[in-house]
């Protein structure tokens, strides 16, 4: 029993065999990453088994405007794990009690912000993506509804990350695992038994979302013996900010690039027909699978480096880096394997169509080997972010996601026009991606290997022991009155 207690406790990564406390970390976050994919996933299987392909494709469609809505709130979430991390590793409890309630009182004001943006813009975006008529009615109801409930969202994802940073990555997990059970049943009792359609499936997923952060809230308040909630820590404190910003905002503008790239690519989609938009969502359903294994490493790499640094270990930090980069590549290879095997199967969940899962099975091969350099991109970039060098992974994110991925995906279509074929080859746009996370693997570990974040380490070493130093001086200035 008292086994069980400290999976669910915070966990310190200065510690131990450093492959050993990353895997720990990483293998409940992956089962996490997986459950959360089911969010999504049973979404577009339920409407796309029980409603259409065109709802299908409605749902899809919204993915790229509310992965773009929402990327302030990412920076903050990244910011936050980054401090909470930092701070958990000098074992600062004051700085650590007024990261998490500035980044509650952020939250709240962000997630006011995206909501009354989002529910706005929702109709006007669709239509500016040349959305096909026939699903952009189901599109619209889909986004403002998910904006309406983006509170429960963003305060799940802000509270695990402070949950991560605090190494407890099974609180998190167990909250996410519990809620997308819950979804699966509010989806098929929504869609199939009130006949909701579109609208029923995205107020069950703000139901089930709100319901985790609930629990990930009510977990902090029992965990006091490493920092304390006041009224005053809620107040945002101008530094803290300012740290937030600095180290999150990068992570925050890199999700921005991709999610305009995406929207920029999903335009070029748009064209080919709601089949091919319906063909996207499952492929993207599926490869996502393939994926986990890489957010989750990423994020246990911040986390384990962010602690660390705090701790003023770079060397362990450093081969931290090399282990769980080499983890993640093993990992993302046996997913692929898995995802190439099986990917029909998982496809026949979300249709029946055959044309369409034959088209989905084309372009998950051909993004196959791009799976295992996203496992770099993401392992290596999680480590410069730990070490407080958020802006390199933007830098990169940047050059390859805007200015390689989609001009060469617009060039490709364009190169692939036949008479017979008139706006071209959709698979275009897959070997533009594939070579897209390839050209990032390259460029992160060239970055890793040479660049600034060890610099960017020491820098914020220093900068937690000034903060420590100054902590005790008020400490024996209180005693001594």
């Amino acid at each position: 029993m008292q086994r069980v207690k400290t999976w669910f406790a915070p966990r310190n990564m200065t510690t131990g065999a450093p492959w050993q406390r990353i895997l720990g970390f990483a293998v409940p976050m992956l089962i996490g990453n997986i459950a959360q994919q089911l969010y999504a996933s049973t979404d577009s299987a339920v409407v796309g088994q029980y409603v259409g392909d065109n709802a299908l494709a409605s749902v899809g469609s919204a993915g790229p405007i509310i992965t773009f809505m929402i990327a302030l709130f990412v920076g903050i979430s990244t910011g936050a794990g980054i401090l909470v991390s930092q701070a958990f590793g000098a074992r600062n409890k004051q700085l650590l009690s007024t990261v998490i309630g500035n980044c509650i009182t952020l939250t709240a004001i962000v997630s006011v912000l995206i909501m009354i943006v989002g529910v706005v813009l929702s109709p006007w975006l669709l239509r500016t993506l040349a959305t096909p008529d026939a699903i952009i009615q189901d599109a619209i109801a889909y986004l403002q509804i998910y904006f309406y409930g983006i509170l429960g969202f963003t305060y799940y994802n802000v509270l695990s990350g402070i949950l991560r940073g605090l190494g407890d990555s099974f609180s998190a997990l167990g909250f996410l695992l519990l809620t997308s059970v819950l979804n699966i049943i509010l989806d098929l009792w929504f869609v199939i038994g009130f006949n909701w359609g579109v609208p029923g499936v995205a107020w069950a997923t703000i139901i089930s979302q709100s319901i985790s952060a609930i629990l990930c809230y009510l977990k902090l308040t029992r965990m006091r013996e490493n920092f304390e909630i006041t009224p005053h820590t809620f107040k945002l404190q101008r530094d803290t900010v300012k740290d937030i910003i600095r180290l999150g905002m990068p992570s925050g503008i890199t999700q921005a690039i991709f999610s305009m790239a995406m929207i920029l690519v999903q335009r070029l989609q748009n064209t080919f027909g709601p089949e091919v938009i319906a063909t996207a969502i499952i492929s993207m359903r599926v490869d996502g699978f393939a994926m986990m294994p890489n957010f989750s490493f990423g994020m246990a790499m911040t986390t384990f480096t962010g602690q660390n640094i705090g701790a003023k270990r770079i060397d362990r930090a450093h081969l931290g880096a090399k282990q769980g980069t080499l983890m993640a590549v093993s990992v993302a290879t046996v997913m692929t394997l898995a995802v190439l095997i099986f990917g029909r199967s998982i496809m026949s969940l979300f249709t029946n169509t055959e044309t369409i899962i034959d088209r989905g099975m084309h372009y998950i091969r051909i993004l196959s080997v791009g799976f295992i350099g996203m496992a770099v991109i993401q392992s290596l970039s999680g480590v410069m972010r730990g070490a407080g060098d958020a802006i390199t992974p933007m830098w990169i994110s940047m050059l390859t996601a805007v200015l390689l991925r989609v001009p060469l995906s617009y060039l490709l279509v364009e190169l692939s026009k036949t008479p017979e074929l008139p706006a071209g080859r959709p698979e275009m746009m897959y070997y533009a991606m594939l070579i897209t996370w390839l050209t990032g693997a390259i460029t992160n570990f060239l970055a890793f290997r040479y660049g600034r974040w060890r610099k960017r380490a020491q820098i914020r070493m220093d900068s937690l022991s000034d903060q420590s130093d100054e902590a005790m001086v008020k400490l024996a200035a209180v005693e001594q009155l």
